[in-house]
């Protein structure tokens, strides 16, 4: 597999919702930054996909064109909460094919507080085909991304036998994290105990501290070919090596973990070690889906960092966080950075880079070689994307 230079990347602090610019501000923000990172002309940019999924359609132009208006092919992507991921996939992809080489993946969202839901009321739902696989586990009523994962981490506790405290665990730790990133939306620390005290938002052991918070914000990535690279003195060293997309089969509607992509997370994460040559045991440095700490704890099986059902000596070992085997969430994960849905996979991308270039400050994992990103979608979408240097 031919590798993929990430050119330049640039992201702006996340923030609650009421205290945001506009979207096209933001986002002609990120690209900017992205620009100046790469030290390249926006001229240079042959295709723009940009991510979000609360707007109309051709946001993304809006937002573009704030920055240049030079006429390219501009693609806008809703893959629900893998977009940003989904839209560095496309350009990577572009890149690739040799139809382009240099091209532009960026990603924002404004959202409002609360729980998400849906601003179509009047059709038929993606999210119906979870609504059997939660009735069959008996999972209570809720918005649905809250349903969905409660369900899971319910499903999880019960199979292998834990307690609501590693999410906790796992809570804390990247709240931790967060204190060490200037751009993550909370600066505060959190024990453990304080998660597990927190209101009970869902069935009798999810706390509030356990969900990420409704988030705004902008990220983007440049991509290119190695010849651009060369031509235009790209400095960055970053490479995307492997990268992989999956989506449900029928298979994901047999358990709540399932249905919130464990299973497409297996399959792209055995895709991308394979398109590598490596396996987990080589990453130093991770950032994943943590939109719910049910789900990271999930996923580190998902991705092969653990056996089944080991997640809890995971973290108990201290194999998620520095002076582990992993670092998983330098930034804080969504749960403490935020998670702006069209950004997320972007800003990811961002830190992961930052990590690698060893420009991370005082959460830089040392010698950092191989970097995974990991980023969901319910609907559904998994994107898993390898990093090295």
């Amino acid at each position: 597999m031919i590798a993929v230079r990430v050119a330049g990347v640039g992201m702006i602090p996340f923030c609650k919702p009421g205290h945001h610019q506009p979207y096209r501000v933001m986002a002609a923000k990120a690209i900017r930054l992205a620009l100046t990172d790469a030290n390249l002309d926006a001229k240079l940019i042959e295709q723009a996909y940009g991510a979000y999924i609360y707007g109309d359609s051709t946001c993304a132009q809006h937002a573009f064109y704030d920055v240049i208006q030079s006429g390219i092919a501009i693609i806008n992507v809703n893959n629900n909460c893998s977009s940003g991921s989904t839209a560095l996939f496309l350009a990577r992809q572009a890149v690739l094919s040799g139809q382009v080489d240099c091209a532009l993946a960026f990603g924002f969202e404004e959202m409002q507080p609360g729980a998400l839901g849906s601003h179509w009321t009047d059709r038929e739902s993606p999210f119906e085909r979870l609504d059997p696989v939660l009735q069959q586990f008996n999972a209570p009523q809720g918005p649905i991304a809250l349903r969905a994962f409660g369900a899971a981490g319910r499903h999880y506790m019960d199979q292998y036998h834990v307690g609501a405290d590693i999410f906790a665990k796992v809570a804390e730790k990247s709240r931790r994290h967060a204190l060490q990133n200037p751009y993550s939306m909370f600066s505060t620390p959190l024990t453990y105990q304080q998660v597990l005290d927190d209101k009970v938002i869902y069935d009798s052991y999810l706390t509030r501290l356990m969900a990420c918070p409704p988030t705004c914000g902008a990220a983007a990535t440049i991509v290119c070919s190695e010849q651009f690279a060369r031509k235009h003195g790209i400095t960055s060293k970053v490479n995307i090596i492997a990268q992989a997309m999956a989506t449900d089969t029928e298979l994901s509607w047999q358990d709540p973990m399932y249905a919130v992509g464990k299973r497409m997370t297996q399959r792209a994460a055995e895709q991308v070690y394979h398109q590598a040559g490596i396996g987990p045991a080589d990453i130093d440095v991770i950032e994943l889906h943590d939109c719910f700490t049910p789900n990271e704890v999930i996923t580190y099986e998902a991705l092969g960092l653990c056996a089944e059902g080991g997640a809890a000596e995971l973290i108990a070992n201290g194999d998620n966080t520095y002076g582990g085997q992993y670092v998983i969430g330098p930034s804080g994960g969504l749960m403490s950075k935020g998670h702006p849905i069209g950004a997320t996979g972007l800003a990811q991308c961002t830190e992961l880079t930052w990590h690698l270039r060893g420009q991370a400050g005082n959460r830089q994992v040392d010698n950092a070689k191989f970097a995974l990103q990991h980023n969901v979608g319910l609907g559904g979408a998994v994107v898993v994307t390898l990093y090295g240097v």
